[in-house]
């Protein structure tokens, strides 16, 4: 094993909380097709209100926070769009190894070190560990979605959907 193989421990601080309607996962839409239109804010720490300046030129944004209410991972797991199982790294599992969270917002608005954004699908109180802008090179003709492509074709959904509209 060399140097880059050893594990290493990182101490990560939230920069802010999301500040959602769901205080339960049951309340957020899951699976294909499922649309994340609900709105929140994203409600950073008063010092680090300084580091969203010029974020209001954006129309995106990736949000990257922590599924802190999750204990437990599973390396497989059977997703609700699907009756196969998937290894946790091709799917949107809370359960995972690093309970890290990806999500794609629209900006609505800033006012000091809060920001109005549509599209949350995470819990209240979910700590924020980033903020980037989306930017995307990849053309939307060469991007693949594995197994979930499958399911839609089996189901007779997302044949002629836009790789815009599942974001």
């Amino acid at each position: 094993m060399n140097k880059s193989e050893t594990k290493a421990s990182w101490t990560l601080e939230p920069i802010g909380y999301a500040r959602t309607p769901f205080k339960e996962t049951s309340q957020i839409s899951k699976g294909i097709g499922a649309k994340h239109t609900r709105e929140g804010t994203l409600e950073l720490v008063p010092e680090m209100a300084e580091g969203l300046l010029d974020i209001e030129g954006f129309s995106h944004l990736f949000v990257i926070w922590i599924f802190d209410r999750s204990d437990t991972y599973e390396l497989i797991s059977s997703p609700p769009t699907d009756n196969r199982p998937h290894g946790v790294f091709a799917t949107r599992s809370p359960r995972r190894p690093n309970p890290i969270g990806l999500t794609v917002v629209r900006l609505i608005g800033r006012e000091g070190n809060k920001i109005r954004v549509r599209g949350v699908d995470m819990l209240d109180g979910s700590p924020i560990l980033d903020i980037k802008p989306y930017l995307s090179s990849v053309p939307a003709d060469e991007l693949e979605r594995g197994w979930i492509a499958e399911v839609e074709s089996r189901s007779g959904r997302g044949e002629d959907r836009k790789w815009s509209d599942r974001t």
